[in-house]
């Protein structure tokens, strides 16, 4: 049976049928809408039970916190004090690390780089290179790897002056874009700062940051932000923020830590996606340095609650008996 038109008819017919599809658009187009909507909802709900249950865990600390933490896949973010500075401690080695690989790529030092130590840039506190023999052969790999690994205080103040000083970092992490983020020690010009913040000065948000864009391949070159990536992923210190995260999977991290504050910045490439956070402390009431310091025990909490949060299929709990590996600790 054929179905014949007018000339009035077949517009009309047209017309009808461009209604329907549009209507089926406009229908789809809601459903899919309303679906976001509810799914955005359902993760705004989910992070403000998050960041309610992070709040309820720092509020009786001892002490001045700072807390930047983003899910990288989605964006969403938890600050508390973020952009407030703190004192870095040993999480100064970030910057350092940076103005010795801006160095690399402009051809000034080389990675494997042949150097010599000597006892007398001997410095005391973390790290082994100032058990060395005097005129021990090395070369920069070495010092750059004990520097993360090991938090080696000798290796990192070597690596400041191979990178020019606290001044040229510091003009390195200007052009990179972080303000705050200063090497303060052994610095011209920065005497009252580094009697205020000590080596270094950063805010959670920054430090942050750096490592987001270190996972990106977007700092110095991408390259060398794999290796400064990898180098930040082979951390001695697993007994802080690390110890709530199951074993077998990547962080990258650093830690610092005096008397009066206890920071740590660690990127968890994480199976339900990548997530980081800076948790940083000063002022504290808690200066002991046993395994069971407010801060470290803050931050072993905080770890493990934002793993199981992103990861609700592969919860995690350290087994029985763990404690007695962290008993005895020092930094």
């Amino acid at each position: 049976m054929t179905t014949c038109f007018s000339q009035l008819e077949f517009p009309i017919f047209i017309a009808q049928i461009s209604i329907v599809m549009i209507s089926k658009r406009l229908i789809i187009s809601l459903i899919f809408t309303l679906v976001c909507c509810k799914k955005i909802q359902a993760q705004e709900k989910n992070s403000n039970k998050l960041e309610s249950a992070i709040q309820d865990l720092v509020a009786s600390f001892h002490g001045d916190i700072g807390i930047y933490l983003e899910h990288l896949p989605s964006g969403n973010t938890i600050e508390i004090n973020s952009d407030t500075i703190f004192p870095t401690a040993s999480i100064v080695k970030l910057p350092i690390l940076l103005g010795v690989f801006d160095k690399i790529e402009k051809g000034e030092l080389h990675y494997h780089e042949s150097l010599m130590y000597r006892d007398s840039i001997k410095y005391g506190g973390s790290g082994i290179m100032q058990f060395f023999k005097d005129s021990t052969q090395t070369d920069l790999s070495t010092l750059l790897a004990l520097m993360l690994s090991y938090s080696d205080n000798t290796t990192s103040l070597w690596n400041q002056s191979l990178a020019g000083g606290g001044i040229q970092i510091n003009q390195v992490m200007d052009q990179l874009g972080y303000k705050t983020t200063r090497v303060n020690s052994r610095t011209e010009g920065r005497e009252r700062s580094w009697e205020k913040y000590g080596w270094g000065q950063t805010t959670p948000k920054e430090m942050a940051d750096i490592l987001v864009r270190l996972n990106a391949g977007a700092l110095i070159s991408p390259d060398a932000s794999a290796l400064m990536y990898r180098l930040l992923s082979n951390t001695f210190y697993t007994d802080y923020a690390i110890w709530g995260i199951p074993p077998g999977i990547n962080v990258a991290s650093k830690q610092g830590m005096v008397n009066a504050s206890r920071s740590e910045v660690f990127l968890v490439n994480s199976p339900q996606g990548d997530y980081v956070c800076a948790v940083f402390t000063k002022n504290n009431v808690d200066q002991s340095w046993d395994f069971d310091n407010e801060a470290w025990l803050l931050t072993r909490k905080l770890s493990n609650l934002i793993w199981n949060y992103f990861n609700p299929n592969s919860p995690y709990k350290q087994p029985e008996g763990s404690k007695k590996y962290l008993e005895g600790l020092p930094y």
